[in-house]
């Protein structure tokens, strides 16, 4: 098993967690809890900012002073509510109404921003790529919305598709941006997997994870690209955080020059089957 592909520990309320030490990198932290109706997590960080996104059920959740409902039926039938809590300021998140899982990160900040819920009014969604890369992107926690390091993502891609297509990497190749990721899976049905590949073109550094339904896969470095399997639906949640500060964060990733000619024409070198006949 790699390091670099966390699996759920069901027996725990915490069923997974992510922490600089833990990855060997600098900024991000990242966990998934459980909760059931009544119990409460806690979380006070003097220096970084934390994002809570809810994943299944209901929770009371207070960032600060501000306090709030987080419900969410699942990830495939509703964009989220975000908890945004600056350095210094308490988070609690409660169960009610049952269950509730949700993610939570951090990273380092100084406090620039308030404590708040971000609607998904403010998200800005969008639909990349094409052909066999079409996926939904939506920006949970990043521009336009502000924070300081954390970037926040959630995408959505069909069963038997790719997602990161041309591959890209952030880990300071060829001048990209350094930034660190998780990739957190849920598949529809949930007998689906992804295959993850990180890989570097400079180096002799090359990965294939194999994650199926609530795992997660880290980018320690490289390009990378993800493709569902054809027989389930594939959503993950990516927290980022690294170098990048505030309205930085808009600042793109390296491309692999091999791959970005598709961007032209997706459909390009299309085939109708059968191919060759006898």
């Amino acid at each position: 098993m790699t390091p670099h592909l966390i699996k759920p520990d069901s027996s725990s309320t915490v069923r997974m967690q992510v922490t600089p030490e833990s990855a060997g990198w600098t900024y991000l932290s990242f966990a998934i809890i459980s909760l059931e109706a009544g119990e409460t997590h806690t979380a006070l960080l003097a220096d970084a900012e934390t994002a809570v996104v809810p994943l299944e059920g209901s929770g009371s959740v207070r960032v600060g002073d501000l306090e709030d409902k987080l419900t969410r039926s699942s990830v495939f039938d509703a964009m989220p509510r975000v908890g945004y809590a600056p350095p210094g300021a308490e988070v609690s998140v409660t169960a009610v109404d049952g269950s509730f899982e949700f993610a939570i990160g951090s990273a380092p900040a100084e406090g620039m921003y308030p404590a708040r819920i971000i609607e998904p009014a403010d998200m800005k969604s969008e639909v990349r790529g094409g052909g066999a890369a079409l996926r939904q992107v939506n920006h949970v926690l990043a521009p336009p919305i502000d924070a300081e390091r954390l970037i926040l993502y959630e995408v959505y891609v069909p069963r038997g598709s790719w997602s990161g297509w041309p591959p890209h990497c952030h880990d300071g190749f060829d001048g990209s941006p350094y930034l660190e990721e998780v990739y957190y899976f849920r598949h529809q049905p949930d007998t689906g997997f992804a295959m993850h590949r990180n890989w570097r073109i400079d180096e002799e550094f090359d990965e294939t994870l194999l994650a199926g339904d609530r795992d997660c896969a880290l980018v320690t470095k490289g390009f990378h690209s993800t493709a569902a399997s054809p027989g389930s639906h594939m959503f993950f949640l990516n927290y980022l955080a690294g170098e990048l500060v505030d309205g930085e964060r808009v600042t793109p990733p390296c491309f692999h020059q091999d791959h970005t000619w598709i961007e032209d024409d997706w459909d390009a070198f299309g085939w109708e089957l059968p191919r060759v006949s006898p």
